[in-house]
């Protein structure tokens, strides 16, 4: 059997080890990702940076656990910058898997900001998280009305009308924009039920895959920014000058990306290798 036969025969589970090793020694290397932060994800982080001490905005985490990789990171560098300017923030998710995840990104948040800047901020005061309700359009529709139309009570059954920092929001005519973190197509919703019926500021936070389907929104001004997947939130976090998770796993990405390409590169010549030797030998 020839090299390129070899080749060509290669078990993939040798494949997937040489995968493995590459991804976990990717974690232990030292090394310093270069980050250009596009348009389309500085104009989010400029935009909450412009606001004013107290301004609302409404931070929707709409995704389920196997898209966390990509969109926690966005989660938690929004919010520790949103409270960092210290601006009041709503959060919610319409997915029913995501209540969670919020209530996770939201003491990892506070904790960070109370150890690094000595932030800390207050439930009822700074921020409320609504809890997840179903029929997602519909509760995007009803928040344009008043929140209180699906979220009567918070997610720890508290009454809206109970908490201060609710007493003077009333639907989206309150907030500077909405955020939506989104692992599904509840960011059409936004789109078409929040900018397109209310006109309110919304920007997307979407998985690698999905961020693409979503441009022409940013071109014709449905939404003003996009962070997409993984190489996004690296980029926010750029920004934010708070190296996390993102650009961590970008370092790793990198280094699976180099493995797989190899594997590319190496398939295709034992491919017309053996191609051509089979030519010689009258085979084809």
């Amino acid at each position: 059997m020839t090299l390129y036969e070899r080749l060509l025969l290669l078990d993939r589970r040798w494949i997937f080890l040489v995968l493995a090793i590459a991804i976990i020694a990717g974690t232990f290397v030292p090394m310093t990702i270069p980050t250009a932060p596009a348009s389309e994800v500085r104009v989010i982080y400029d935009y909450l940076e412009s606001l004013k001490e107290g301004d609302c905005i409404l931070v929707a985490m709409d995704y389920d656990p196997n898209a966390m990789a990509e969109l926690h990171p966005v989660a938690y560098t929004v919010l520790e910058q949103a409270f960092k300017k210290k601006l009041k923030v709503i959060t919610l998710t319409l997915s029913q898997n995501g209540a969670g995840m919020v209530d996770e990104a939201l003491e990892g948040v506070i904790d960070s900001t109370k150890m690094y800047w000595g932030i800390e901020p207050k439930y009822g005061e700074d921020y409320v998280f609504l809890g997840y309700r179903p029929y997602y359009a519909l509760v995007i529709l009803g928040m344009g009305q008043n929140f209180r139309v699906n979220f009567s009570s918070d997610y720890h059954n508290t009454p809206i009308d109970s908490i201060p920092m609710m007493s003077s929001l009333q639907n989206y005519d309150d907030v500077k924009c909405v955020i939506s973190i989104s692992g599904g197509n509840v960011a059409d919703a936004w789109v078409a039920n929040a900018n397109g019926r209310y006109n309110v500021k919304v920007a997307l936070a979407t998985t690698g895959v999905m961020a693409a389907d979503y441009y022409p929104y940013y071109q014709s001004e449905q939404i003003f920014g996009i962070i997409g997947g993984l190489k996004g939130a690296a980029e926010y976090e750029y920004l934010a000058n708070n190296p996390g998770p993102a650009i961590e796993g970008m370092k790793v990405q990198i280094f699976a990306h180099i493995v797989i390409i190899a594997f590319i590169v190496l398939g295709n010549i034992g491919f017309f290798m053996d191609r051509r030797a089979k030519k010689k030998a009258g085979q084809i």
